[in-house]
C-alpha cells in the first residue's frame, strides 16, 4: 500500500503524464531493516513492483528499474520507452542486480537493460542513488511517506534548465 501511494503521490505532485519515465531504486533489504545489500527478498521486491507498475501503467507512465551497484547501475526497461537506446547484455538476480530488478525483468513484456537513462521523475528506496539517471535539473519533491516498511523514502521530479538571465520569460507550467 506504501509503495502504490508513493507512486500516485509522484505522478501528482511531478505532474507527470502519458509517456513520460520514472525511475526506481529499491532495496529490499532496507526494507526490512537491515543494511542495504544484506538481505535481499525476492517476494518483498515483487509486492512493491506490483504496486508501483499497476499505478504507473494505468496512467500510461513507463518504469525504470535500477539494478544494484553489482551491475554498475544499470536500468531494466520496456523496450517501448527507449526505443533508440542501445542495450547492454545481462540479465539481473537477487545478488547482482538486486530483486526489484529481478522483478521487473520478469514481469515486463519485452524487457531491456540499459546503462543510463534520463528520467523524468523517480523514487529512491532505502538509498539507492537514482540521481545519475534522472534528467539534469532534479527537484526534491516532498511526499505525506517518507518511508515504506524501513527504508527511507527519497523523491524526486526534473524540470528543464533556466536560460536567458533577468530579461527572459519562463513557461510557469514547466517550473
Amino acid at each position: 500500500m506504501q509503495a502504490a501511494q508513493a507512486a500516485r503521490e509522484l505522478i501528482e505532485k511531478a505532474k507527470l503524464r502519458k509517456g513520460q519515465l520514472v525511475v526506481v531504486g529499491c532495496s529490499t533489504s532496507e526494507i526490512c531493516g537491515s543494511r542495504i545489500g544484506s538481505d535481499s527478498r525476492p517476494e518483498v521486491a515483487e509486492t512493491v513492483f506490483d504496486a508501483i507498475y499497476t499505478t504507473l501503467r494505468e496512467e500510461g507512465i513507463y518504469l525504470a528499474a535500477q539494478c544494484c551497484e553489482h551491475l554498475n547501475r544499470a536500468i531494466i526497461v520496456e523496450r517501448a520507452a527507449v526505443p533508440f537506446a542501445e542495450p547492454v547484455n545481462v540479465v539481473p538476480q537477487p545478488k547482482a542486480g538486486g530483486s526489484f530488478a529481478t522483478a521487473a525483468y520478469h514481469a515486463f513484456s519485452d524487457p531491456i537493460a540499459v546503462e543510463s537513462i534520463r528520467a523524468d521523475a523517480g523514487l529512491d528506496i532505502g538509498g539507492t542513488l537514482i540521481g545519475m539517471h534522472l534528467k539534469q535539473v532534479a527537484v526534491p519533491l516532498r511526499l505525506s511517506l517518507d518511508h515504506i516498511g524501513s527504508a527511507i523514502l527519497l523523491a524526486a521530479r526534473t524540470r528543464p534548465k533556466f536560460i536567458g538571465g533577468v530579461r527572459a520569460k519562463y513557461d510557469e507550467t514547466l517550473l
